[in-house]
């Protein structure tokens, strides 16, 4: 397989560590999507990254696609439960935390892409809004649980420990460190594992 990513995007990161995580062997390409003579288009119509090249040469995209389907290919360190409400609860999980992610990047793009003029604080302060009470929301249910889910390591916290290292490195001026305290010793702790310690984000 092959990987096409990033070394800056949290969704890229999310792949990145499952396939650690998961002991997958895997070649992995840099692609700057915001190049003028990028050619991701030639993998994913869409334009994004992370894209999964498989043995095939089909590509597979979407963070949270690849994710679950890499979880199938080895039982080392299973990440989603097999089935029921415990396997949605995580992906709740996931998605709640690409969520702040999507609403951050947006807020990222409005200010890196549009001129100054043309940037609408509104739709700024939309966005941001969304990432705090995202980020809130994860902390009200973590409470003083070791991991999102509970006592397990599962995709949740891969998932979260990403949207949080994001933020870190592209709005050092969130406070969520502050503001609570339960995610930051849950990111802490995420952040010892060889995993997370590979893949910290990079310009």
């Amino acid at each position: 397989m092959k990987l096409i990513g990033s070394l800056a995007s949290p969704y890229v990161r999310k792949v990145r560590v499952v396939l650690a995580e998961k002991k997958l062997d895997y070649a992995y390409e840099l692609e700057n999507v915001w190049s003028p003579d990028t050619r991701i288009n030639e993998s994913n119509p869409l334009g994004k990254v992370p894209c999964l090249m498989m043995e095939d040469g089909s590509p597979m995209y979407d963070s949270r696609v690849i994710a679950e389907y890499l979880d199938t290919l080895t039982p080392v360190c299973k990440l989603l439960p097999p089935n029921g409400r415990d396997r949605a609860d995580v992906k709740v999980w996931e998605a709640l935390a690409d969520g702040v992610l999507d609403a951050a990047v947006l807020v990222r793009l409005e200010k890196t892409l549009r001129p100054a003029e043309q940037q609408s604080e509104a739709w700024t302060t939309r966005q941001m809004a969304k990432v705090g009470a995202g980020l809130a929301v994860m902390s009200t249910d973590l409470g003083e649980s070791p991991f999102c889910t509970g006592n397990q390591y599962t995709l949740a916290d891969v998932a979260v420990g990403c949207a949080l290292g994001w933020l870190a490195f592209r709005f050092p001026e969130i406070d969520w460190r502050g503001d609570y305290p339960n995610l930051a010793r849950l990111y802490d702790k995420l952040s010892e594992r060889q995993s997370f310690r590979d893949t910290v984000p990079q310009q």
